[in-house]
Order: C-alpha cells, then structure tokens, then sequence
C-alpha cells in the first residue's frame, strides 16, 4: 500500500511540495526524493539482478536488487533490524540487566528539531549527559554506564515527533572497575537532569530566552518526560527492546485506505476511532519527512558501548572484571548475508533450489542495462505496480491526473 501510494503520487507531491508543504515541513530536502526514488526501484529488474544456479540440477534463477534503505523500506529495514540485533546480542551487550529510558520534550520545542535536524544528535547528547549526571547524583560516583541511543522522530499519527531511546545498564563502572548496580530508576528526578541539559542546549544556540525557560519551568506540566520502567534481565530481552527502538517510521499492518473517501487511514490506536485520515500527498509529506538526512546518526553508542571503551577492553583484555563478558566467550558474529537475513525476517530461503532443495550458487551479477534489457525482453519479465489508489476527491483536475498507468515497468 505504501508502494502504491508512492508510485502513482510522489511526482505529484513533488510538483506541489511547494505551495502546499514548504511552510510546514521546511525545503523539500534532496535525501528525499533520492530514497524514495531508490525504494520505488527496489526489486525492479530492470535495476539488474544476481542470476543463481544449482549445481545439483542446474536450475537457475534471478534474484532482484534490493535498495536498502535506511529506515524507510519495509522490506530492507526488517533485514536490518534483523542483523542489528543478533550483532548487538552476541557482541555488543553486557550480560548485567538493562532498561528502556525514553525521553520526550514539550510541544513547544519540537518545532526547533523539525528545522534544524542537526540539533537532533546534540538532544541525544543532552539525555546521555542528564543519564550520567543522574547516575552520580544517586550513587555519589562518577560511573560510566553502557547506552545505546536512538532517534526517533516519529509519533504515533506519523507526525514529528522527536524523542529519544535509551537502552541502558542498571548502573556503571566506577573508575576502579566495579559496578554498581541501581536496581530502581526515578523518572521524576531524572527528568528534571533532562529539562536542564535541553534548556541548556537551546539557550546556547540562542533559540529561546531567558524568559521563556523561566516560563516553561514554572508551569505545572513542563512537558519533560521520562520513562524508564521496560526492563531487560537477559540480552535476549535486551535485543528484542533494542530491535524496538529502531523500529520503522510506521507498521504496514495499521495502514488501510478508505474507498469512499480516497484517503490513507492510518491506526494508532487499538480503538477502531484511533484512526488518523489524509490525502495521499499529506501521507508523502508525513512519511518522508522522518527520512533522516545523509550522514545522520540515528543510533549512538556511549559509555561502556562506546567504540573507544570497547577498543580498550579488547587490547587489554579485562578477562578479571566481574561483570564484563570476555570477547573470548562470546565471539564476534560474522556479517550475516542477505540470504540468511531473508530467511530470518520472511522464514523462506531464497538460495534454496525450489526442485531438489539444494543450495543455490551466485554465477554472477548483471548490470549492464543493454544486456539486463535483453533478457528482460527474452524471460518476458515485468515489474507492475499494482492498480492506483481510489481517486483523491480534491478536484476535478486532480482526478484526471492522477490516473497513472499501472504497467510502467511492463
């Protein structure tokens, strides 16, 4: 569904992003089209395909590109999460309980984050320094904790939204090499380490006064929140919160169109009235707006999961700490190929021989577009979009154009 609305509306949204988007989601950034170009591509023969073969029977088959996507494919953002997650469990995490913290800002400041995406790496900064602050206000030791950050700047109603989470060891290390272990969390507390390193970041960059913090800060309800009560006693349960964390910008499960009214209904709620309604430009416009921008870190690591701390613990081989697991003990998982990843995420195989169930070898990659075009013509291949999405009822013009053809590819 998502494909859909994309294929026969983006370049519509594209020609009126303009005068109907600019004022409320800023320029139409050029990371933008570049993804949704590459997604609207993924699994097109026409972008060439690795050809396989059995050396049992000698079947042979083709295996289209995928365009793998950061965050935005369904499909390539589910073999990501997939491969993050087994990498992070058997590489990455200490076998010590860690916690979920998510960290939300008032309304009001949100607005500062939309425009100035930069701004997002130095909020995550400001949680991590509210975490350690917190730490050592409550044990009275400076400790270093193990955190893995995201970003996420998606709400519920695919609006912006940002907001961070943490995953995060019960304690830290102190600098004698002991943890210390801090079974509960006070959001409260911890909350108010948070509202002063965010004021603290806004008022540096001279995006708000004086005043105005004094104002936020006086109200009842600041808007500053902090949950912090998702435990994870094991890794296993670490990862599946992790792989929670960097979850996509939406849940193709929640997405329907309503025939009658030719808009994208999306779910965020159980209730059957939890449904947000938009026109399909508006859907574009809210989806590619979560697209992070080239070179963004939308997942950071601090502290005891640091890439310097790490590096440490390898070339010195801390074998004697207590609560550290030795590198030897759990070695580092190779980079999963994209064949296990898919059997993974959609439990087929697709190196799997579909006669004699033998293992299928890559033989080569095609690219060349004359000779990919040539055997296009020959296997008589297509790639077609599925039918349009019903009209949207605007006007009279926009149902004529947006009847797009649907065998584009054919």
């Amino acid at each position: 569904m998502l494909y859909r609305v994309l294929f026969h509306y983006f370049d519509r949204f594209l020609t009126e992003y303009e005068s109907r988007f600019e004022k409320e989601y800023g320029f139409l950034r050029p990371i933008i089209k570049d993804v949704v170009e590459r997604y609207l591509d993924c699994g097109n023969p026409r972008c060439g395909f690795a050809r396989i073969r059995c050396p049992s029977c000698g079947e042979e088959r083709f295996v289209m590109f995928s365009c793998r996507s950061r965050g935005f494919c369904p499909s390539c953002h589910a073999k990501r999460v997939e491969e993050w997650g087994e990498w992070m469990r058997e590489t990455l995490l200490l076998d010590v309980p860690h916690r979920q913290v998510v960290f939300t800002i008032p309304k009001m400041l949100r607005i500062f984050f939309k425009y100035k995406r930069r701004l997002l790496g130095d909020l995550c900064q400001a949680a991590v320094q509210a975490l350690l602050k917190y730490l050592q206000a409550t044990t009275s030791t400076e400790l270093r904790a193990g955190i893995v950050a995201v970003i996420q700047t998606s709400g519920d109603r695919i609006n912006f939204h940002a907001h961070l989470h943490l995953l995060v060891t019960e304690g830290g290390e102190d600098s004698e090499g002991r943890f210390h272990h801090l079974a509960e969390f006070e959001d409260r507390l911890l909350s108010e380490f948070f509202k002063r390193e965010v004021f603290c970041l806004l008022l540096r960059e001279e995006l708000i006064s004086e005043a105005m913090v004094e104002k936020i800060a006086g109200w009842r309800h600041s808007g500053f929140s902090v949950h912090s009560k998702v435990k994870a006693k094991t890794r296993k349960e670490a990862e599946r919160v992790g792989k929670y964390m960097i979850r996509p910008v939406l849940s193709l499960e929640r997405l329907s169109l309503s025939e009658k009214e030719g808009k994208v209904c999306y779910r965020y709620g159980e209730s059957p009235e939890e449904v947000e309604r938009m026109d399909y430009l508006e859907f574009i416009a809210r989806v590619t707006s979560h697209i992070p921008d080239k070179g963004q870190v939308t997942v950071r690591y601090y502290g005891l999961y640091g890439n310097a701390h790490r590096g440490k613990v390898r070339k010195a081989q801390m074998d004697k700490h207590p609560f550290i697991i030795i590198e030897e003990e759990c070695p580092r998982v190779p980079r999963r190929g994209w064949a296990e990843m898919i059997r993974k995420v959609y439990e087929v195989n697709p190196m799997a021989c579909p006669k004699c169930q033998a293992e299928m070898r890559i033989i080569a990659f095609l690219t060349d577009y004359a000779v990919v075009d040539r055997i296009i013509a020959h296997l008589k291949l297509t790639f077609v979009a599925e039918r349009p999405p019903p009209p949207h009822l605007v006007s009279q013009e926009f149902l004529m154009d947006s009847e797009a053809p649907a065998d584009h590819f054919s």
